[in-house]
């Protein structure tokens, strides 16, 4: 029996035809003759030519094929039938070995996507009775065939994919592919699938997606093979309406009005210009010191802490830590308190290991008002608002970072993969911004960020310098007053304000943050330094105006 090409199986009704009927598809089978090298008219030549960049079609099957299409464009309905006719057709005598099975491997960004991609090639096995005659059974992630294939729709984990032999991999949107414990996880993906396809003559690699940043594997596929006579990998490039003459514009045409480099890349297939990567991960690489996942604290070490906080419902809630050792930044730890958990006893929590290294205020942004700020001083710890917002801290870090044995990282996945994942967005008004792309975190890096920038990079002005030496002094121990520096005049010290509460009948003694043991007397008011009113306060007691 003659196995049917894809372009017969679109055509015919008793296979693909029902789902892909009319000549509105007729881009997409041009484009899907030239990944199986299949002959075209001379209006097919030119279309192709018209979205290859002007290269010939391939004299043969290409063994890669990269297909940057805009939304709505039809791809997550011509990947279902590319997948399902690559298992249906394959015949496994001579190529694997007994009890061996091929696989199709759909990869997606996110399960979302990839229950839509599975919902659509279980479709073609329910209503395709030659179809459903293969299959043996269907779990929530793959469809065994009984040709030996099982098709499995999974998220863009490159380790699932070792050790199978790969009949067709297909990267469905891999220009926003994420991973949490990898700086560049389409390469890596991509690395795991090619050696599974060594093995299988016929075997292909399709990556299809929308366009993003102008980094990553699609676009230097793009950049290296786009418009290049080349019969081992082919790019494809189209906007939507190209490849679906019957898409409705209006959404298009509206968002070129309010975010046009959005709707460029979404809709016409562009790359991004205004988008780059914040950092090369191999300067990243240079910064981590292997094998440290934290650093103890050390007696007479200053130390800054900075936390990212959350509700506790879906996003985590970070602490990092970090000291300098001259112009050196040291990051000691990061913490991350993965959704869901409790905030106040994650407070607690973090409030212990303050402690342990000798930190009495911690830096973060104006999240949820004055919660953390309450929560924080409860435990006896300061929560400062940065003086910096996260961009301004990126920006502040990245010269440090681009600097030999400025910066020491710890070599945590998580806080290396968000550091590289960030991204510089050039605005119209010339100031550049860092931040997460749409869909990953930052929560750890943004707490690092602030701790290295407070620990060892926030510019002083001499002033400054000489406060915080003096400050270092003192919180070292052992204080014992140096010489003064010549600087012509007397610093008055600063005057510290005033707090007094009302104290209970039944306390006698207050012992003070300060280190003073205080004797209430007859009337009951005793002024306190700040930290200690805000607690008395949080406990009931009356605070008095001075």
């Amino acid at each position: 029996m003659t196995v049917p090409t894809i372009i017969q199986a679109m055509d015919h009704p008793k296979f693909f035809q029902p789902w892909f009927r009319g000549e509105s598809w007729n881009g997409w089978r041009t484009v899907l003759k030239a990944t199986t090298a299949l002959p075209m008219t001379p209006d097919e030549i030119a279309f192709f030519k018209s979205v290859a960049g002007g290269r010939k079609p391939p004299s043969r099957r290409p063994r890669e094929a990269w297909l940057a299409i805009g939304r709505r464009g039809g791809k997550d309905s011509v990947v279902s039938a590319i997948a399902t006719h690559a298992a249906a057709s394959f015949n496994p005598k001579g190529i694997l070995r007994p009890g061996e099975r091929a696989l199709v491997a759909c990869t997606a960004p996110d399960r979302d996507t990839a229950k839509i991609i599975k919902k659509y090639i279980e479709s073609y096995f329910e209503l395709i009775p030659s179809l459903a005659k293969m299959k043996v059974r269907t779990t929530d992630d793959v469809i065994e065939l009984r040709n030996s294939v099982d098709i499995a729709v999974m998220t863009g984990n490159f380790r699932s994919i070792r050790g199978r032999p790969i009949l067709c991999a297909i990267l469905d949107e891999v220009a926003f592919l994420r991973d949490e414990t990898s700086s560049a996880p389409d390469v890596e993906l991509y690395n795991a699938l090619l050696p599974g396809m060594a093995t299988i003559p016929q075997a292909m690699m399709i990556g299809i997606s929308s366009p993003y940043r102008k980094s990553g594997l699609l676009y230097k596929k793009w950049r290296e093979h786009f418009g290049v006579d080349d019969d081992n990998v082919l790019v494809i490039q189209a906007p939507s309406h190209i490849m679906n003459p019957v898409l409705d514009t209006s959404d298009r045409d509206r968002q070129m009005i309010e975010d046009p480099a959005r709707a460029r890349a979404e809709w016409y297939a562009e790359f991004r210009d205004d988008l780059v990567a914040f950092i090369d991960p191999a300067t990243v690489d240079r910064c981590v010191v292997a094998g440290r996942t934290e650093l103890p604290p050390v007696s007479g070490v200053i130390y800054a802490a900075a936390v990212d906080p959350s509700g506790g419902s879906s996003d985590s809630m970070t602490l990092a830590i970090a000291h300098a050792e001259g112009e050196r930044g040291i990051l000691d730890l990061v913490h991350e308190w993965p959704a869901p958990f409790s905030p106040e006893q994650t407070v607690i929590e973090i409030a212990e290991i303050c402690r342990r290294y000798n930190i009495r205020a911690v830096t973060g942004d104006r999240y949820a008002g004055e919660w953390p700020r309450e929560r924080f001083r409860f435990q006896r710890i300061e929560y400062e608002l940065a003086g910096l917002s996260r961009s301004e801290a990126y920006l502040t870090l990245l010269p440090a970072i681009n600097t030999p044995g400025r910066i020491e990282l710890l070599d945590n996945r998580r806080l290396i993969s968000q550091l590289c994942g960030l991204e510089r967005r050039a605005a119209r008004s010339g100031r550049d911004t860092v931040d997460h792309p749409r869909g990953a975190k930052d929560d750890v890096i943004n707490a690092a960020a602030l701790a290295l920038v407070g620990a060892a990079l926030a510019p002083k002005s001499p002033a400054e310098n000489w406060i915080e030496y003096y400050r270092r002094l003192n919180e070292a121990g052992g204080y014992n007053e140096p010489s003064k520096p010549e600087f012509g005049y007397e610093l008055a010290p600063e005057a510290k304000k005033a707090f007094r509460v009302r104290v209970p009948t039944n306390v006698s003694t207050l012992l003070l943050s300060d280190g003073r043991t205080v004797h209430v007397d007859g009337d009951r008011i005793v002024e306190v330094p700040e930290t200690d009113a805000i607690a008395y306060g949080m406990n009931g007691w009356e605070r008095l105006n001075v």
